[in-house]
């Protein structure tokens, strides 16, 4: 394979790799050459649950409480090759998305003629450690996902390892349905070649409260054999521990779903199934917490290959930040969430906890999934419905214009350099 990096660049990036290499600690504290950076902030990411809006609804509108377990397997599912793949097919390889502020928004609708009218509200959470938080909802069907997720990157043979922390849940109202989703673990290879790209690894689950447990087991291609972008999952009927379905194939590309071991469908989510675009405000209407207002210089300076414009507007963006965390510490006031809430459990959650680890220790007789420990993510983060309808009806609208106001004053008055900065903040 040839390298994707020319001239300076490739020297840069044998620098880069080199520091990776005799790295201790989390890479997030890494500094990354400008020319891998993406002008997309990590906290759009949420967006790639619901590309697919009449996947997301589908479950709503089955009565059969099994079939429905599938179809909410299937639609995760849809979900990865937009979460992990999308990016490289569009800009040829993986880049590093920019690192969201604390109060970072992301905010937007997609209109689909079958699904109706699905939101999207993403927040950035947690700086230290960096955390977002998002609720998707579809009110005419009633479905409702809401979660949140942070990483923690380590490396090795060459391979840049991601664990993802954090979890999601999604909603059924019609049937009173939770359900529990874990997020994969996943590594960037491709770093030798200047060429990034994600491949996901190991397993996640889906418990739900009707008692369905699904398994997802990830692998990729190996220097022997097997094929990239491979998953299989298993579909459970938690009373009884009968396997009621397999998916199996590649989620970049296409998926069979079997019933024991009588086919019943292929489905994939590439060209014949088309996603659907997000709806957001113009920048100029747009919070000045919103992503793309915020980032905005940043975005134009990394289109016209402006490494030096780019390190200063980006440093501009986290310098203010520091300056405004210094300010709350000396003032002892913290930065007030927008629309989410940290509390220390949700009942709901450790009760599909304890299902699903009753049933993978019980029954398939595999080490059981716990949660990750509420310090790691600040908190278990919750969607908060009075922080939400306060917002909408305006009732805190001289709040929301003071926290823009404050964030584009500490901008405007804040230092750029041109120097690389690092992957994530830890001053």
């Amino acid at each position: 394979m040839a390298s994707a990096l020319t001239g300076s660049a490739k020297s840069t990036w044998a620098s880069f790799l080199k520091s990776i290499a005799s790295f201790n600690g989390d890479l997030a504290s890494m500094t990354a050459p400008p020319f891998i950076l993406s002008k997309t902030s990590l906290v759009e990411y949420s967006a790639y649950w619901t590309e697919h809006p009449k996947l997301f609804v589908a479950p709503a509108k089955e009565q059969d409480p099994e079939k429905r377990a599938l179809l909410v397997l299937k639609w995760f599912l849809s979900t990865l090759k937009q979460q992990y793949s999308s990016r490289s097919e569009k800009l040829g390889s993986e880049k590093k998305p920019l690192n969201p502020f604390l109060g970072e928004l992301f905010l937007g609708h997609w209109e689909d003629e079958e699904a109706g009218r699905t939101e999207l509200i993403s927040e950035q959470v947690s700086h230290h450690p960096p955390v977002t938080a998002y609720s998707i909802f579809n009110e005419k069907h009633g479905v409702k996902l809401q979660g949140y997720n942070g990483q923690k990157a380590g490396f090795a043979s060459m391979t840049i390892n991601v664990k993802q922390v954090g979890i999601a849940r999604l909603r059924l109202e019609k049937w009173d349905e939770e359900y529990l989703i874990t997020l994969p673990a996943l590594h960037i290879e491709g770093l030798v070649y200047g060429s990034p790209f994600v491949e996901l690894e190991k397993s996640t689950i889906i418990q739900s409260s009707s008692g369905f447990f699904a398994k997802i087991d990830y692998s990729g291609k190996g220097w022997v054999g097997g094929k990239s972008n491979s998953v299989s999952a298993e579909l459970y009927d938690n009373k009884t521990g009968k396997l009621l379905y397999t998916i199996s194939g590649q989620w970049t590309k296409e998926l069979v779903v079997k019933k024991v071991k009588t086919e019943v469908e292929r489905f994939e989510h590439g060209e014949k199934n088309p996603t659907t675009g997000l709806t957001i405000k113009p920048i100029e209407e747009q919070d000045p917490l919103e992503s793309r207002r915020a980032w905005a210089k940043v975005g134009a300076a990394i289109d016209k290959g402006d490494y030096d414009e780019t390190g200063i507007e980006k440093s501009k963006i986290e310098n203010a930040q520091r300056n405004l965390r210094k300010k709350e510490k000396e003032e002892g006031t913290t930065w007030e969430r927008r629309y989410f809430s940290a509390v220390d459990k949700v009942d709901d959650v450790d009760a599909l906890v304890e299902r699903a680890g009753k049933f993978m220790k019980g029954v398939l007789g595999i080490t059981p999934f716990c949660m990750d420990e509420p310090a790691k993510t600040n908190g278990v983060w919750v969607f908060d419905t009075k922080k939400y309808e306060d917002v909408v009806s305006g009732r805190k609208a001289e709040e929301v214009r003071r926290a823009g106001e404050t964030v584009l004053e500490a901008t405007e008055h804040a230092t750029g350099t041109a120097e690389a900065q690092p992957l994530v903040d830890r001053e």
